[in-house]
């Protein structure tokens, strides 16, 4: 015998979008370059001739640090590391460039990261270290440390101005093989808050509520996803 599904089961189905996978192309030819940008470019493409052999490039998430830093390593063939108590990062740096993401969000040993950046200086080779904030805002008790990250080469991304959000916008859109109309990109810019994780999660949502409601995404669709954003009723997008 088969069985039954109930009409409210069915519609539930209906409503649960589809995940697909989508991997952001973050080849050097992908990068949107802009003024904001522009200062970590022109080091990760400088490389091996950096003013020192550390570099920490900061940026608000989404600012392209991930897409710069996986650029950076596949020129410089970079291995990334971890830097839990024990992993021995310092070992790998004697080899060549070593590359150590989200400092500030993962957290890290002091002693590890000290023996690491003394490796990098002894033996010539090269560490990016990507973060959101400053070192300075890391609560680094260490005072060796602490003077060693104020000897490194500091580059900042900055929040994008309107034009560059919505050259990201659309790229995230691209991301997820979805086009849009220039003219909805530009509504969106006008009506969302001035940041790269606001275009992220404008995008998903706007991709998960047309799939959901297997609709196009238009005008309509944006204005009730910004407004659920802006009230922090994202459960409502749905």
């Amino acid at each position: 015998m088969q069985d039954v599904i109930k009409p409210e089961e069915r519609r539930k189905a209906e409503q649960l979008p589809l995940v697909f996978d989508h991997t952001p192309a973050n080849g050097r030819d992908d990068l949107l370059v802009s003024a904001r940008l522009a200062a970590a470019v022109s080091m990760v493409d400088s490389w091996p001739n950096w003013p020192s052999p550390v570099v920490v490039l900061t940026g608000p998430q989404g600012s392209g640090k991930s897409h710069l830093a996986e650029i950076w390593r596949k020129a410089s063939g970079a291995e990334t590391v971890s830097l839990a108590p024990g992993a021995d990062a310092a070992a790998i740096a004697v080899n060549g460039p070593v590359l150590f993401e989200d400092a500030d969000r993962r957290g890290f040993d002091e002693t590890e990261l000290f023996h690491l950046i003394n490796s990098v200086r002894q033996h010539g080779t090269s560490l990016l270290i990507t973060a959101r904030t400053w070192p300075i805002a890391w609560n680094v008790s260490l005072p060796d440390l602490r003077s060693r990250l104020r000897a490194a080469t500091l580059v900042e991304i900055g929040e994008p101005d309107e034009a560059l959000l919505a050259q990201v916008i659309v790229k995230l859109f691209a991301d997820r093989q979805l086009s849009v109309d220039e003219r909805l990109v530009a509504y969106i810019v006008s009506r969302m808050e001035r940041s790269f994780a606001a275009a992220q999660t404008i995008v998903e949502w706007l991709d998960r509520m047309a799939l959901s409601r297997r609709v196009r995404i238009s005008r309509a669709l944006a204005t009730e996803a910004l407004d659920a954003i802006q009230r922090g009723d994202e459960a409502s997008l749905r």
